[in-house]
């Protein structure tokens, strides 16, 4: 899947950037901390903005593309950020033939976003994954921890507006 990199503008804390630049001084000049001092930075803000990536970069004295490329290419990374509800809808076999991707699409007309990425008020994000381990109840859709099976197009609003 590729990852959706924020439209959202990136806004940080005092304390935040304070948490960032000690992590990141803890490891300076130790380009091998890399990965640790992203996973740090992801805890921090709950993903990898651009500006931090910057930042790391700067301080670790590595290339921003290297620090891009391991964000990327690592699943426990990532470029945008999540909404107090994190929507995953399965599209794994036994759900996508099932009719999960016209529920994706429904969600995505529902939010105004697509996969990937967050709502400008950081209510909701979406996130089409391959497997949830629910395959009877296909197809399926997670709202954080609330699994939803035998899914329609036609109930998405109204489970989406439980959340509202």
């Amino acid at each position: 899947m590729v990852k959706k990199i924020s439209k959202l503008p990136f806004n940080d804390t005092p304390e935040q950037a304070a948490r960032l630049d000690a992590a990141i001084a803890a490891a300076a000049g130790d380009r091998n901390m890399l990965m640790s001092v992203m996973q740090e930075a992801q805890e921090i803000y709950g993903y990898l903005p651009y500006d931090v990536q910057c930042r790391i970069a700067e301080g670790l004295d590595v290339p921003v593309e290297k620090v891009y490329g391991v964000a990327t290419f690592y699943a426990q990374f990532a470029l945008s950020p999540k909404g107090k509800y994190n929507i995953s809808v399965c599209l794994g076999t036994a759900c996508y033939v099932k009719g999960s991707q016209m529920v994706l699409d429904k969600l995505c007309e529902e939010l105004g976003i697509e996969p990937g990425e967050c709502t400008g008020d950081a209510k909701f994000s979406l996130e089409a994954c391959r497997c949830v381990g629910a395959c009877g109840l296909a197809p399926v859709m997670m709202i954080n921890d609330d699994v939803y099976g035998r899914l329609t197009p036609d109930m998405v609003k109204d489970i989406i507006g439980k959340y509202e």
